[in-house]
């Protein structure tokens, strides 16, 4: 399901962010026509009043009163001259005073009088150096004079009538001089950023730069320092990070002032509102992921695990374990079902534990009477054996097989008691193979048990068919072999029997199917004195019991018997009624 939900939003995230993303460079660069197309119509406005001016000083240099102030002065008297001074100042008075918001200073020299006259305030005086020097047929920015202390310089333009080539001075020349000061440009600037979300300013490299009156001067100080390390066409435009912000800085060149009109536009601000959508929307997919996952986890632990936990309960129930039970720590409907399926498991064990109890003591006793017909054989053996031997007056013989056998039938006629100790059973052992050892010369052994398994309670006759299926199945099968070895460890609370011996020991297959049914219902094909001593095992010590056949280091066969050791306290537990009897039959 968390899969599922991340192929369905990953589709849906590429989607919106390949949209998202085409409609900010859409606007983004519609921004940019349009902050370009602003910036050039301001251009061109200051264009148009600089023309307006260029215009008017043409015109104004061949007016009649102009030309007579160039004159020679000859015929006319003082108060002629002194009219046309008061005409020619007038109309450029008049002039400036039309264009209001563009003030401009006008200046008329005379190099034939040498004679100045303007409509600034101030005093003007002729100067052929200053004349000389400024004549350039260009706007310059400053007329090569210092300006007072904090106060910026102004844009000038010399006009000369001369119908030779523009700025130079023939002698009799008519100058007029045209100049405007930052104001105007402050002007122009204010007005445009009133209308927009940028911030102008005007520039020109090595010049002090004109700035809006509100401008930001650290933004504006930041911005110059990038202009003055670019190389400029007649028109830039770029998305530079100033203080860890992003700008779009647009410049477009005044052809006539050859300076550059500069838009400072905050590229996050104009795009600010996408970005906020966009970010809007990954948040809101982030928070629906966070409920889809988090859904999906509460449907696994409360709908999926439940039905898995059911699931392994039936399978293993399935397997034949009937001790198997479901932790119902669930708080909903499921909890119904797993306390009923623990129930019915713990019904069904019942059952089946009374059926297979039942169905031991019906196999313990096919193994008395299995005993029953074997012993008398065993018994007429060895009776057979001391008549021999006392036919021939061995004694010695006659009496270890009367003894051996008179122990050994005193220990396996007791059935009193389901238990003993492991040492009794090594006791019993010893008889049993002393009999069959005089029987049968070849037969040797070796038991090697630690003293403290010795005290261990295990069931009676536990050791006794094993070794004699060693016995007869191993030994007997082979003339060569004649070894059987016990050895016993404890570990990792563990007690562990081998008995080994030499014969043709069993191939693997066999081998292994003869481990896979100690695990199975006894079947009718097997014999069942292994299978009831595993079933023994298991019942009174536990799962961790067993019985392992294995290939012998002796290269025969090998029978491992596994079971838990009992505490201390257990293994000479023994009640007083057992204690009794035992010491009567000892004394008898």
């Amino acid at each position: 399901m968390n899969g599922l939900i991340v192929i369905l939003f990953i589709p849906i995230i590429i989607l919106f962010t390949y949209s998202n993303g085409t409609a900010f460079n859409v606007i983004s660069k519609e921004l940019q026509k349009s902050n370009i197309k602003q910036l050039s119509f301001l251009s061109s406005q200051i264009d148009s009043r600089i023309n307006q001016m260029m215009d008017f000083v043409i015109t104004f240099s061949r007016d009649p009163n102009v030309q007579k102030f160039n004159g020679l002065n000859i015929w006319e008297d003082r108060y002629d001259r002194m009219q046309t001074r008061y005409v020619v100042q007038e109309k450029m008075m008049l002039q400036s005073g039309i264009t209001n918001i563009w003030p401009v200073k006008y200046t008329v020299y005379s190099q034939q009088n040498k004679e100045a006259i303007s409509n600034s305030n101030k005093s003007v005086t002729y100067s052929e150096d200053y004349l000389e020097r400024n004549m350039s047929g260009k706007w310059t920015y400053g007329n090569g004079e210092e300006a007072a202390s904090g106060q910026p310089k102004a844009f000038y333009w010399f006009y000369t009538d001369s119908f030779g080539q523009q700025g130079v001075l023939g002698g009799s020349n008519l100058v007029v001089e045209a100049s405007f000061g930052h104001e105007n440009i402050q002007n122009m600037l204010d007005t445009y950023k009133a209308g927009g979300q940028g911030d102008p300013l005007f520039y020109h490299k090595g010049e002090a730069p004109i700035l809006n009156r509100s401008a930001s001067q650290p933004l504006s100080e930041a911005v110059i320092r990038y202009l003055d390390g670019q190389a400029f066409g007649d028109t830039l435009q770029r998305v530079v990070q100033l203080d860890n912000k992003s700008y779009l800085v647009s410049a477009v060149k005044s052809p006539q002032l050859n300076w550059y009109l500069v838009d400072i536009v905050p590229h996050g601000q104009i795009l600010g509102p996408i970005s906020f959508s966009r970010n809007l929307f990954y948040l809101s997919m982030v928070l629906l992921f966070a409920v889809g996952i988090s859904a999906s986890v509460l449907l696994y632990r409360n709908v999926q695990r439940p039905i898995r936990k059911l699931i392994r309960g039936f399978q293993s129930v399935q397997r034949g374990d009937f001790a198997a039970r479901i932790n119902a720590n669930v708080h909903n409907e499921f909890s119904f079902l797993l306390h009923r399926f623990n129930d019915m498991s713990q019904q069904i064990q019942g059952l089946i534990e009374n059926v297979l109890n039942e169905k031991l003591r019906a196999r313990e006793a096919t193994l008395k009477q299995l005993q029953a017909q074997i012993n008398p054989h065993f018994l007429y053996n060895c009776l057979g054996y001391i008549i021999n031997m006392a036919q021939m007056k061995d004694e010695e013989a006659v009496v270890s097989m009367a003894y051996n056998l008179s122990t050994y039938y005193r220990y396996t006629t007791r059935i009193e008691r389901q238990t003993a100790t492991l040492d009794e059973e090594i006791k019993l052992i010893v008889n049993y193979l002393d009999i069959q050892k005089l029987r049968n010369g070849r037969i040797h052994y070796r038991i090697d048990i630690p003293e403290e398994m010795q005290s261990q309670h295990v069931p009676r006759l536990l050791l006794q068919p094993i070794v004699e299926n060693a016995v007869m199945h191993g030994i007997g099968k082979s003339y060569a072999s004649g070894e059987i070895r016990i050895s016993g460890e404890m570990s990792d609370g563990l007690c562990k029997i081998y008995i080994d011996d030499d014969g043709p020991g069993m191939e693997a297959g066999l081998q292994e199917a003869l481990n896979r049914k100690m695990k199975e219902p006894l079947q009718e094909d097997m014999g069942c004195g292994l299978w009831n001593t595993n079933q023994r095992l298991i019942h009174k010590f536990g799962e961790r019991s067993s019985l392992f056949f294995t290939k012998s280091e002796l290269g025969g066969f090998r029978t491992e018997i596994v079971w838990e050791a009992a505490s201390a306290e257990e293994p000479g537990r023994q009640t007083a009624k057992e204690g009794a009897e035992q010491h009567a039959d000892d004394h008898r």
